[in-house]
């Protein structure tokens, strides 16, 4: 693992707060490169220090760009502060996630060793707009140190709703990059809602991360997905899981989800499926 890597970090919390689980992951990246951390969030800097010692440059100002207005953010540091061709690899990755849930080195040896220009974790394989999911992106020189995705990443702006950020951005670097004679590919193609919907499928793939709103999904279908999940995890991993979940959805609310009752856990399924089929129509 001598490669250069750069760690591109996009943080949020509601509360202000830099909690356990952001703690473990940019401590966790920090052993293969540096990490640029930029939050859109007001922190102060007491929050701020807890990750500090694990980043090159933290900062945490509301901005309401979201993810890719951080990856923007974060960015524009780095070609001012640090020199972006001393990298191998430049990484966009962001906090919608809770992991790493396995030991990161097979994951950089395997993605690292293809010859892709651009690549990722996860593939939305959509029919119309495949993409990498932007929440764990990769990127070699022929990308990172192109005048185009330099203008793509200063351009980066406010938009009206999530959907314009999903085609502008995650969607548009992808059509970028393809654009520009070069090639992208991931570890995993998951369609449509699986990346969130099938927990314990994708960690039993060896899948190094679970997304953290399958703790708020479903009516609480996914709960033992999520337990069986924690269960074979480290206790250290699952207790920096459990603790930032219950500052987030609440104490009461983790401790209905991980319910071990066979006939709540039912009951949940059924109400979800009623739910899909009278209401959504599906």
């Amino acid at each position: 693992m001598k490669q250069k890597r750069l760690f591109l970090f996009a943080g949020y919390n509601a509360a202000g707060i830099v909690d356990d689980a952001l703690v473990y992951y940019v401590k966790s990246l920090s052993k293969f490169g540096d990490v640029v951390l930029v939050m859109d969030s007001d922190c102060p800097d007491s929050e701020l220090k807890k990750v500090q010692k694990f980043t090159v440059y933290a900062s945490a100002v509301r901005h309401g760009e979201y993810d890719f207005g951080s990856y923007k953010r974060a960015y524009i540091w780095a070609t001012e502060n640090l020199t972006l061709s001393d990298y191998n690899y430049v990484y966009m990755v962001n906090d919608s996630v809770y992991g790493p849930l396995y030991d990161l080195t097979p994951y950089f040896s395997k993605i690292e060793s293809g010859t892709c220009d651009a690549f990722g974790l996860v593939k939305n394989p959509h029919r119309d707009h495949p993409h990498i999911q932007s929440w764990f992106i990769g990127l070699r020189p022929s990308v990172f140190l192109t005048d185009w995705y330099d203008q793509f990443m200063r351009n980066i702006t406010k938009q009206p709703y999530k959907g314009a950020i999903t085609r502008e951005y995650e969607q548009g670097l992808s059509k970028n990059i393809l654009s520009h004679n070069l090639t992208w590919c991931c570890m995993y193609s998951v369609r449509n809602r699986g990346v969130y919907n099938k927990i314990k499928k994708l960690y039993r793939t060896k899948m190094p991360f679970m997304k953290k709103v399958a703790f708020n999904r479903n009516h609480g279908a996914l709960g033992r997905q999520i337990l069986y999940v924690l269960n074979h995890i480290t206790p250290a991993t699952r207790d920096t899981i459990i603790t930032s979940a219950r500052a987030q959805y609440g104490e009461k609310h983790v401790d209905w989800l991980l319910t071990k009752n066979p006939f709540k856990i039912m009951a949940r399924q059924i109400h979800h499926a009623i739910y899909k089929l009278f209401i959504e129509g599906i």
